[in-house]
């Protein structure tokens, strides 16, 4: 039987991965560093503090998972770009990879992201896009992926790396550029953007799950952009959002400024994705953006966000 071990299980994207994982087929054991109870979902659940290395060798023995799909970071938005708490995570994930493969692990798919490419390129190829990151975050996650690519090399593992550009849907921190939007509309609130020219590949939340899936469940090897390959205007983004509630004249253009690092356009190329995993996203920006949406409006005053 498939057994996978998934870090970062009640994460943004985690959370989502493990109905699809149950669905094909997995044994599924989910890390979270908070206690858990396993529910009727076929979700087995194991509290463990990823950091600490005695309760890394514990999980994994106890586990023996065949694959290791692998989320956890640090990630408190504001923050995570130049916390020094992104070394200490390539640490750590590199020791579990470690400890997965001595254990008879088959294939680990680690997320990356697309902060690891030169965003002067604009649009990002894995095959040719130069890899020159300049926060903290995406040089760290940068040199995971190198560390994974050089073990996976030197002892046979089977390993693929997913590259996520700009997500979105439920349980998205409220800070964020679709939830904060929502959040204000829904309170009849004005939306403060910037000027909305810069150009993203956004792709929904559930989409980015079933994504890495089926990059676990192929063979494919080495680095692969999780993206839409649809790319849009942060302007035209946010007017849908202001249409679905009827409240365009919430939305306020040039309210903020834009970093200094901010690039015009970041896109992705997602031939790998498409042509080599055979994937391809089930939401379209319209049906992604009303499941958000639904799922705020229902449940927006008693969220709670865990990282």
């Amino acid at each position: 039987m498939k057994r996978v071990l998934l870090t970062g299980a009640r994460g943004f994207i985690g959370r989502h991965c493990l109905p699809i994982l149950v669905s094909q087929g997995y044994d599924v054991h989910a890390v979270s560093s908070a206690k858990q109870e396993d529910c009727a979902d076929n979700v087995h659940w194991h509290q463990a503090n990823l950091l600490d290395p005695t309760e890394v060798i514990d999980v994994v023995e106890k586990v023996r998972p065949t694959h290791l799909l692998h989320f956890a970071w640090y990630a408190v938005p504001g923050k995570y770009w130049n916390a020094l708490e992104n070394l200490r995570w390539v640490e750590a994930s590199f020791f579990l990879l470690k400890v997965f493969a001595n254990q008879g692990g088959h294939r680990a798919v680690m997320a990356g992201t697309c902060a690891e490419y030169d965003w002067r390129y604009g649009y990002c190829s894995e095959q040719t896009t130069p890899l020159t990151p300049t926060s903290v975050y995406g040089r760290c996650k940068h040199e995971l992926q190198k560390l994974l690519g050089a073990l996976s090399e030197q002892i046979g593992l089977s390993s693929a790396w997913g590259r996520v550009f700009f997500l979105y849907g439920p349980h998205e921190h409220k800070d964020r550029l679709v939830s904060s939007v929502i959040c204000s509309l829904m309170h009849g609130e004005t939306a403060m953007c910037s000027h909305g020219g810069q150009i993203r590949d956004f792709l929904y939340v559930e989409d980015v799950a079933s994504a890495f899936v089926a990059v676990l469940e192929s063979d494919v090897q080495g680095p692969i952009n999780i993206a839409s390959g649809h790319p849009m205007s942060l302007r035209d983004l946010v007017n849908k959002i202001g249409e679905r509630f009827g409240r365009l004249d919430l939305i306020q253009l040039n309210a903020i400024g834009s970093p200094s690092f901010d690039p015009p356009i970041l896109a992705a190329d997602i031939r790998r994705l498409r042509d080599q995993v055979h994937w391809t996203p089930q939401y379209s920006i319209d049906e992604g953006l009303e499941q958000t949406i639904r799922w705020w409006t229902k449940n927006g005053a008693t969220v709670v966000h865990h990282w």
